[in-house]
């Protein structure tokens, strides 16, 4: 309990004590520091006047410095004013002189006008009278003049007409010179063309007696030809004759849709052959003779792989018969292969009877 109340007893004796100490410091610094900014004040102060007062110094000696110059510069017009106002003075005085004599110009001027008028008046009628007297000159002038035309005219064109006339009549000459030999010439060609006329009537009658000599004896071979195989195939009722050609059934020959040959069609073309290479032989070289091969078909669409229409039907047909005539001894250079397909009939309708005739392979001896 003692010890107690020794550590209360000096807890409150120290307390107190170090917050007056605290209390009086704390005074003191604020009593130093309101006076410190109280002399910034002042010396801030001090500073802002000293500045204005530089300031205000150097503003007076400018103006004081301009005042001087505008007061040199016054005096300097000054001193122009007076000297113009001497110049001034003087063109005064020489402008009266000027006026005087300008009014003098004036009054001789009036008496020179005056005498200018009067000396225009007279020129004007001088050169009027002048004028009319070169115009009468000029008219007579110009009547010389046109009558020396005229008759200068006159004369050339006389001079100019007769060299019109001679280079007319020099041209007709040359014309008519001309005319004659080409007349002459034409003559000569007349002549020559008769003869060529001539020449050439007298060999188109040659070559056409050659010509029928040979077509003659082309049909005489022709008709051997027809009528020796007429003999040999007149057992075969199927093989018709229309005018130079032999008609025979594609039936004898083909198989429906096809253009290989069959055993039938073979053995007749066999014939045919023995018969055309016995007139061969005695046809002369100079016969330009061909056997003509050309198949036709009825008039009933085909549509295959080989043969698309009846124009490759017909074509290959009359191409089989042609190589197999070749094969026998025909000579390939006197034969051609023709397809006609559905377009030439030698029947009309639709009947069986006139779609069998119309299927054929037509052979025709014949020039080339």
């Amino acid at each position: 309990m003692i010890g107690s109340r020794r550590r209360t007893r000096s807890s409150i004796n120290v307390w107190p004590g170090y917050v007056d100490a605290l209390s009086t410091k704390m005074t003191s610094v604020c009593g130093m520091s309101e006076l410190s900014a109280l002399l910034m004040l002042i010396i801030f102060m001090l500073l802002i006047y000293v500045v204005s007062q530089l300031y205000l110094s150097q503003t007076l000696s400018d103006r004081d410095s301009e005042l001087a110059r505008l007061n040199s510069r016054l005096q300097e017009i000054s001193r122009l004013l007076g000297l113009e106002q001497e110049e001034t003075a003087a063109l005064e005085n020489e402008m009266a002189a000027v006026q005087n004599r300008f009014s003098e110009s004036l009054a001789l001027n009036d008496t020179l006008r005056e005498e200018l008028e009067e000396e225009k008046a007279r020129r004007l009628e001088q050169q009027y009278n002048a004028e009319a007297q070169a115009l009468r000159v000029e008219d007579l002038g110009k009547a010389v003049a046109r009558a020396e035309s005229e008759l200068e005219d006159e004369e050339q064109l006389t001079a100019s007409q007769r060299a019109i006339i001679q280079q007319l009549s020099n041209q007709i000459a040359a014309l008519q010179d001309q005319l004659g030999r080409i007349t002459a010439a034409l003559r000569l060609q007349e002549d020559l063309t008769a003869e060529k006329e001539a020449e050439l009537e007298e060999v188109g009658k040659r070559l056409n007696t050659l010509l029928a000599e040979r077509v003659n004896e082309l049909e005489r071979y022709q008709s051997e030809f027809f009528a020796r195989l007429r003999d040999i195939l007149q057992d075969n009722e199927n093989i018709r004759i229309v005018g130079d050609r032999f008609l025979l059934p594609s039936e004898l020959l083909f198989a429906s849709g096809s253009a290989s040959l069959g055993q039938e069609g073979q053995q007749e073309l066999d014939k045919l052959a023995e018969v055309l290479l016995d007139v061969v032989d005695a046809i002369p070289e100079d016969i330009d003779w061909i056997l003509r091969i050309d198949g036709h078909t009825d008039r009933i669409p085909i549509n295959t792989e080989a043969f698309p229409s009846n124009w490759e039907l017909s074509t290959a047909r009359a191409v089989a018969v042609v190589r197999y005539l070749a094969s026998a001894g025909v000579p390939q250079n006197r034969m051609v292969a023709a397809g006609f397909g559905e377009f030439f009939p030698v029947a009309s309708g639709g009947s069986a009877e006139a779609l069998r005739q119309n299927r054929r392979i037509e052979i025709k001896l014949t020039d080339r």
